[in-house]
């Protein structure tokens, strides 16, 4: 009888690892590792411009300063960015988020704020 409750006990911790696992996978921000990645720029390109039209601004991506990614239905992109106006020459600080489905050749600008 011991080893049949050892082997339950196992199977039982193995699944709640798995699980706990795929939580944190799913809906948890994951930091983003490569920064200059094509795919972080276009998101963070895709963001200025998407603000540009809403606000009629002038900015222009300077850098991606820090990054996260949320898996949902989708991936948001949580970006902090640095942006310059173009007629003025000013450098700002702003925190974009993305949602973004590529494979449906969806994109969305959830946010686009001034940070400090």
């Amino acid at each position: 009888m011991a080893p049949k409750s050892l082997s339950l006990l196992t199977v039982i911790s193995s699944l709640l690892l798995a699980f706990a696992s795929v939580e944190a996978s799913f809906g948890g921000w994951q930091a983003i590792n490569n920064l200059t990645d094509p795919k972080v720029v276009e998101i963070a390109e895709f963001a200025v411009k998407q603000h540009n039209m809403r606000v009629n601004a002038m900015l222009r991506l300077v850098a991606v300063v820090n990054g996260e990614t949320q898996m949902v239905d989708g991936v948001n992109y949580r970006l902090d960015i640095s942006a310059a106006n173009t007629l003025m020459s000013m450098k700002g600080n702003y925190r974009v988020v993305v949602w973004d489905k590529p494979w449906n050749k969806e994109r969305k600008l959830i946010s686009f704020d001034k940070t400090a």
